[in-house]
């Protein structure tokens, strides 16, 4: 007979938006051990599995710390009370995370007049104990009729939700049918509790006992500071993501880079300083998505994609939101995982902006095997090899914009761009394989550029500092002699050194911030290394701090008209690093705004 041998979640904390998935262990009848689901529409031996999720309301309410949303509050502050601020940013689980939390709190203060305090007693006026008893709460109880919304949780049909059960002070409401739930907004600090049966397929009755797991207390999604765009290029106002999603008009585009950090490298060990809740996919995916459909940019150019996640995940939500999707996964002779796990470069348009023209792949290892054939005697080739092939990619796509800003003096010219997303992978030791498979990357945009007129964006985690060669390279359009990246070649492929140039204008994006004008940008500023015209850092982990990701153009056909603003240390909670609960990537996003103009006549 069909029994359950184990039930567990892969997480205990439950967030508002991200969809759980219980792991049930069964065991056949023959004996053989399966994940596999066995519904009502095809039971086996004559049983089948029912799934019910409840949601557990105690009349004990609880509030859920605003900075630390896995802890229960035990303060408040009146601040934001007084001041009417949402009540949920309101509770704090500690005097030392209010301390904390202050500076980022007091800007919630700052944007409501009616928060300045009038007696001037900030200690005590600021904030109050939390009263665990019931003052202060955030959720209040829900009746059966106030909980009755219609549910879509999982495949099974609407249905309203009901009072199963009362017992003990507690209530417990069925929220859910189906083995998968998805928490709303009405769970917040509640328990959720996940029930598996066996049922009789003839008589619709249980067979055995129920297999239960409580989940803690249900939180809301952290919700970070959106980040503005900054106008550079003269106009007078900052700029905001409207509900359109953009500030850009007719004749300009946005463009986003991103490293979301693969599922398969996120692991505890490396990101021991995130909780575990805010590392798990199910979370970060979710997170993720919104922060990218937030943006909503024209051109999306991720990293760091898995293969699976692109097919069940990225590509059909993002179809969702209006994006034809492309990917170019890495190529697997030193990869020995999962094929469906290795990741890679994902390309997403608006299709109402632009249209697909063409394609190009660059494997790097094709390009090693090449070279290494020609350059390399035969002795050494294995070791060559060894040393040159990563596995890295480029994914070069060719658009047609659907939007015209060429003027009277080219009335229907097609406006082309070419899109370059690359991850260059490369161990920090191996300088030479780094600037090696940078310069392949540019000499063959730089084909491209020789067959058609075409603007140019190069997009990706280069994992190279500002001013190493792989930058000086990319940024400057060729590397010093002297540089000392340039020490490290055992295979002699960077020689002579008068070949690392290429003739592309290309110029770094955010570099605008020191070279613009218009309000906002002394802050910005602030936020970039005047000595490489970069930002101070765009990778943020315990262990490093620095700039690796990049938006270069071609500054002969593209000029930059905003920029997504930068973060800073402070923009990050003390003693955070990333990932983080708020940003789910040990890398932040890159956004620029560019128009195209027209290229000077020779």
């Amino acid at each position: 007979m069909l029994s359950v041998l184990r039930v567990h979640l892969p997480s205990d904390i439950p967030i508002v938006g991200c969809e759980l998935t219980p792991y049930v262990l069964l065991r056949r009848p023959d004996k053989t051990v399966t994940t596999d689901d066995v519904p009502e529409s095809a039971p086996l031996d004559g049983h089948f599995l029912r799934y019910k999720w409840y949601r557990i309301q105690s009349d004990k309410k609880v509030a859920v710390c605003s900075v630390h949303p896995s802890e229960q509050a035990t303060l408040q502050c009146l601040g934001c009370v007084k001041a009417k601020i949402p009540v949920a940013k309101s509770y704090h689980c500690s005097p030392k995370c209010f301390s904390d939390a202050w500076q980022h709190h007091r800007v919630l203060h700052d944007r409501a007049a009616s928060a300045v305090n009038e007696n001037g007693n900030e200690e005590e006026e600021i904030f109050g104990r939390y009263n665990s008893s019931g003052s202060g709460v955030i959720n209040a109880s829900l009746t059966g009729s106030a909980s009755s919304t219609s549910l879509t949780n999982g495949s099974t049909p609407l249905y309203p939700a009901a009072v199963t059960q009362r017992s003990g002070g507690e209530t417990w409401f069925e929220v859910g049918r189906s083995k998968t739930y998805t928490p709303t907004a009405d769970d917040i600090g509640h328990v959720l509790k996940f029930e598996c049966v066996i049922v009789d397929a003839e008589t619709k009755q249980p067979v055995g006992h129920a297999n239960t797991i409580l989940t803690s207390r249900v939180i809301p999604a952290p919700s970070p500071s959106p980040r503005r765009l900054i106008p550079v290029s003269g106009a007078d106002m900052l700029g905001n993501l409207q509900s359109d999603g953009r500030v850009s008009s007719s004749g300009s585009f946005t463009v986003l880079s991103y490293n979301i950090l693969s599922d398969s490298y996120a692991s505890s060990e490396l990101y021991s300083y995130c909780p575990s809740w805010a590392l798990s996919w199910p979370y970060r995916r979710q997170n993720l998505l919104r922060e990218i459909v937030g943006y909503r940019a024209d051109i999306v150019c991720l990293q760091e994609v898995q293969n699976d996640h692109f097919e069940e995940f990225f590509a059909p939500e993002l179809d969702k939101h209006g994006y034809q999707a492309l990917y170019k996964r890495k190529t697997n002779e030193v990869y020995s995982g999962n094929i469906h796990t290795i990741d890679g470069c994902a390309t997403f348009f608006r299709r109402d902006r632009f249209s697909h023209v063409k394609k190009y792949e660059v494997e790097f290892n094709k390009a090693a095997q090449s070279l290494t054939e020609v350059a390399v005697q035969t002795t050494q080739k294995k070791a060559a090899l060894n040393r040159l092939v990563k596995d890295n990619v480029a994914l070069i796509v060719v658009l047609e914009a659907k939007f015209s800003n060429q003027g009277a003096d080219n009335p229907g010219k097609r406006q082309l761009l070419c899109v370059a997303n690359t991850h260059v992978n490369v161990p920090q030791e191996l300088k030479d394989v780094k600037i090696w498979q940078v310069h392949t990357l540019l000499k063959g945009l730089e084909k491209i550029a020789a067959s058609a007129d075409i603007p140019m964006l190069v997009c990706g985690d280069f994992n190279s500092v500002p001013g190493s060669a792989p930058h000086s390279l990319l940024a400057m359009g060729k590397v010093d002699p002297m540089h000392a990246d340039l020490l490290v070649d055992p295979l002699a492929i960077l020689r002579p050194h008068s070949k690392l140039t290429h003739q592309l204008p290309l110029v770094s994006a955010y570099s605008s911030f020191l070279r613009g004008v218009g309000l906002g940008l002394e802050q910005q500023r602030r936020r970039m290394d005047p000595t490489t015209n970069e930002p101070l850092f765009t990778n943020c982990t315990r262990d490093f701090i620095g700039t690796l990701d990049y938006i270069l153009y071609t500054a002969d056909s593209l000029t930059v008209e905003s920029l997504l603003e930068l973060l800073d240390e402070d923009s990050l909670r003390k003693d955070t690093a990333l990932p983080s609960p708020e940003w789910s990537s040990d890398h932040i996003a890159l956004l620029a705004e560019f128009r195209c103009v027209p290229r000077p006549r020779r």
